[in-house]
């Protein structure tokens, strides 16, 4: 460990809108972007998701670029452009890091290949599928517009991929290993093909999602990306930059239990491990931007690895899942919700646990719901897990 690490930049795109600010203003607002599918023909269990509406990627790329550029590569790179200018950033330093987050990748363009060979006897697939579907085209496009030369990847680990890389960037900021970090996830997995897999599983619901409330019936998938520009504190104030928030703890964690069903011991490791990373004790967090699925196995599992880590001082904790406004987002999830961590810092305000309905016992935490809370808090914790067993935990404290 090292130096302090600022958070200088955001950017987002989600079904709460197409910019960091409409996506705060709908998270302080508690106003859902779950709505009815788009664009999916095929009947499915389940009617809703929270999509990027009307989206037209004319407006942000030309047309030879968007063929180049799957939906969730060109939501990563519309992220990132906006965080870099959020940073005031005119160009990136030599030594940048550029790490995201993507579970699934360019889904979208295999579907609809895999379509035209199955469905439609085209024995001729598109050249440029193979760049398209690759999960990390989002980290070299940001790479490629930037010319960012330095470490350069992508993290796919489920639902904790972008948490994963936020955390690993950080550790290269902290360490002086990078002088730049641009990380977060993206991701767009809005095929009928994928959706089809989803349905299998019998973990979305039918109607929408209510995390930790008793009569919860499962997720709500999402889309979309966020990406945070990460610096040295000391850097940052040299160049005059505002500061959001610091990234100041990353802990991670395998449960080694199942392929799908949680545990609560792994998800208590990872966060008693991010606390041990940022040298502050459990009682000192105010708030944790949980992973809250709305999944009946998900909600209990957290609330018992929160009341091991942070016993007596659980009952304390404000704890809401903002997946019950932009949807559990996969591989960017961890993004988005890193950005509302940071804002919630910055602005004084705790985003709610939307649709919520009724308490219950097992999950028996303050998780705020309905209602945005006004607080201004000192320390902030998000948790993202991930099928696999795969758990990645986030510090967060607010700027000086």
């Amino acid at each position: 460990m090292t130096g302090r690490v600022a958070i200088t930049g955001m950017g987002a795109i989600s079904a709460l809108g197409r910019t960091r600010e409409e996506f705060w203003d709908a998270l302080a607002a508690g106003r859902s972007g779950i709505a009815k599918l788009e664009g999916i023909s095929a009947p499915l269990r389940f009617s809703n998701g929270a999509q990027v509406r009307g989206y037209d990627p004319a407006a942000h790329f030309d047309a030879k670029e968007a063929d180049l550029l799957d939906r969730f590569a060109q939501f990563g790179a519309i992220a990132a452009r906006e965080a870099i200018a959020h940073a005031g950033l005119r160009g990136l330093p030599a030594q940048t890091a550029i790490v995201t987050g993507c579970s699934v990748g360019g889904i979208g363009t295999e579907d609809g290949q895999f379509e035209e060979l199955y469905a439609r006897n085209n024995p001729r697939i598109a050249p440029m599928t193979i760049p398209r579907i690759m999960a990390n085209a989002a980290a070299s496009r940001i790479s490629t517009e930037w010319g960012v030369g330095g470490p350069v990847y992508n993290v796919s680990t489920a639902c904790a991929s972008s948490n994963h890389a936020i955390g690993q960037a950080f550790w290269m900021v902290r360490s002086g290993a990078v002088d730049c970090a641009i990380a977060g996830g993206s991701e767009a997995i809005f095929s009928l093909g994928f959706l089809k897999a989803w349905e299998a599983l019998r973990v979305v619901s039918p109607d929408t999602c209510r995390p930790f409330s008793k009569d919860r019936r499962g997720m709500i998938l999402g889309e979309g990306a966020g990406m945070l520009v990460l610096e040295p504190l000391e850097a940052a104030r040299a160049r005059g930059a505002r500061v959001y928030a610091e990234i100041a703890g990353f802990g991670m964690s395998s449960d080694a239990h199942h392929i799908t069903q949680p545990s609560s011991d792994g998800p208590a490791r990872a966060m008693t491990a991010a606390l041990g990373d940022a040298n502050t004790p459990p009682e000192a967090i105010s708030y944790i931007n949980a992973h809250g699925t709305g999944t009946p196995a998900n909600d209990p599992v957290e609330t018992a690895a929160i009341h091991t880590v942070f016993g007596a001082h659980a009952g304390r904790l404000g704890v809401s899942s903002t997946k019950s406004m932009h949807g559990h987002a996969l591989g960017a999830a961890g993004a988005l919700e890193a950005i509302a961590t940071t804002l919630a810092l910055d602005r004084g305000v705790l985003p709610p646990t939307a649709n919520f309905t009724e308490r219950d016992p097992q999950c028996d935490l303050d998780v705020i719901p309905n209602t945005p809370r006004a607080e201004q808090i000192e320390w902030a914790m998000s948790n993202s897990f991930a099928f696999g067993g795969l758990n990645a935990v986030l510090v967060f404290r607010r700027a000086a």
